[in-house]
This record gives structure tokens, C-alpha cells and sequence, in this order.
């Protein structure tokens, strides 16, 4: 049975930092997405992330892009060193990935830190043994599955959304989010949850790349759970889906109920979290 993630579930994946807490203990996130052909990719990602509530994120990418990310956001460091979670993949072409950008998708992957894996990167799942959380459309996983030796076509995906989740989670050994109107998490475990979207004005350019940014920050504020429990990867999934779809209803509320952008969900993000705290 799937089970319908709900604010009462989110709240229990969020948490405020206390007095003790520094930027290192409230979560690090590496990102490594964004290019020359789709440098807002980064831009979202890295502005959900801090949005969401972590202590820092190291942005690894290409200079004209790490100059756009640090315009929005100057607080992103943009240099390697620690990090207790990577997000990867989100505006990548897998066809024209350079040696360079290889070399930091592997080092990513070689980290031995939760991995949340979307669009450019999802070639890579079974490439690496940290716990993983794949963040494909029907397409991509379609895609996916059909490269390895699952043949199936999007429609097929579209009409049977859980089952092909299921299958895909199984057959990959990772937790999958397979994002839509309605949102199938999963993981090889059984575990199985989806959320619904509130407002449909989420289906616009850029809002999955908001989406990887929030569960990044949410998988590395959770490192030291993670760390003991890496089933918990499945739920930081849903809680993540349930968020990014609250931000996008109370960006459109603001405007009457009318359209948004990916930036905007990225912008009301906090009050989501602001209102589980007070849950």
C-alpha cells in the first residue's frame, strides 16, 4: 500500500538548529549540476538549498557558472573540501559532459555521502555504494530503465507510475522519487509513500531543480541520522516533495492564486519550514 505523506509526516523531518549547532553540524551540501547551456539549473538548486536550512553549500561547477550561482547567493562557497551530502546532475547534458565535469561527478560519487542523483547524472546510479536517491520524470526514468535492459516507454511509465517506481527502486537497489502531479517515493525496503501536488502551476521550467535543492539540504542536515539509518533517505524524499509542493501553493496564494516560477517556490520555501517547526 502506498501511504500519503502528509504535513504531520514532513514535520517530523525538520528541525531548527539549537545553541550548540555550527555550519558544519547543521549540514553541508556539495553541488555539482548546472552548465554553460543551463546555468539556472545551479542558480535554483544552490538558492532551494540555503532556503531550506543549511549550514553551507560548496558549489563545484564551471566558472561562469559558480559566477551566477555566487551573484544570487554570495554566501555559497565555491571551492572543494567537506560536505556531508552531494547533489548532482540537474541542468547536465549527459552527451556533453566535459573530462573535467567527470572527474567532480566522480569524486562526488566516490565521497561515500548520501547522493541525491537528478536529470545529467542519473546515468550513474550503480556506479557508486552510497545510499542514493534518484530524481527522475517518467521520461528520464524511462530512459534509465530502458538502458538497462528494462525496456519501457513513457507512456507505459505515465499509466502505471507506483509499479514502474517499484520496479526501477528494486532493480536499481536505490530510493526513487519519481516526480508528477502525484509524487511516487519508494526504496528497495517497501517502503512507499506519495504526495500530491496542491497546485499544478508547479509544472514550470525549473521547478525540479528547486526540488533537488530542498532535498540536498534536507539529506545533509540529516547526515548523522543518515549515517545510522539510511533507510531514512526515503522519507527526507517525501518530506522534500511535500515541501517544494506547500512552497509552490503559498507562492501562488500570494498572487491570488495565479501563476509562479521556480524562483518563486525556491522564495517561500522557509515559511514551509517555518510553519512544520511550529507544527
Amino acid at each position: 500500500m502506498w501511504q500519503e505523506w502528509t504535513a504531520d509526516d514532513a514535520a517530523g523531518w525538520v528541525a531548527a538548529p539549537a545553541s550548540g549547532d555550527d555550519k558544519y553540524s547543521r549540514g553541508v551540501l556539495g553541488v555539482v549540476t548546472g552548465s554553460q547551456e543551463f546555468p539556472g539549473a545551479a542558480v535554483l538548486g544552490v538558492e532551494a538549498a540555503h532556503r531550506t536550512g543549511i549550514g553551507m553549500v560548496r558549489y563545484i561547477g564551471p566558472r561562469s557558472v559558480r559566477q551566477a550561482v555566487l551573484a544570487r547567493r554570495p554566501e555559497t562557497v565555491g571551492v572543494a573540501g567537506r560536505v556531508q551530502a552531494w547533489l548532482v546532475g540537474s541542468g547536465i547534458d549527459q552527451s556533453r559532459r566535459s573530462f573535467v565535469l567527470l572527474g567532480d561527478l566522480g569524486h562526488a560519487l566516490a565521497a561515500q555521502v548520501p547522493v541525491v542523483l537528478d536529470a545529467g547524472a542519473l546515468d550513474l546510479v550503480g556506479t557508486h555504494t552510497a545510499p542514493t536517491v534518484i530524481t527522475p520524470h517518467a521520461g528520464e526514468l524511462a530512459a534509465l530503465l530502458t538502458a538497462r535492459e528494462m525496456p519501457t516507454t513513457v507512456d507505459e511509465v505515465r499509466a502505471a507510475p507506483g509499479e514502474w517506481a517499484e520496479r526501477a527502486a528494486a532493480e536499481l537497489g536505490v530510493a526513487v522519487l519519481l516526480k508528477g502531479a502525484v509524487t511516487y517515493v519508494c526504496d528497495p525496503d517497501g517502503d512507499r509513500y506519495t504526495v500530491t501536488a496542491p497546485t499544478h502551476w508547479l509544472a514550470t521550467a525549473g521547478s525540479g531543480d528547486v526540488l533537488g535543492g530542498i532535498l540536498g539540504a534536507l539529506v545533509a542536515t540529516h547526515h548523522v541520522q543518515l549515517a545510522a539509518d539510511a533507510e531514512a533517505l526515503t522519507a527526507l524524499a517525501a518530506t522534500a516533495s511535500w515541501v517544494h509542493g506547500e512552497a509552490a501553493r503559498r507562492a501562488s496564494a500570494e498572487v491570488g492564486g495565479g501563476p509562479v516560477t521556480a524562483l518563486d517556490i525556491a522564495v517561500a520555501v522557509p515559511a514551509v519550514i517555518g510553519a512544520l517547526l511550529a507544527r
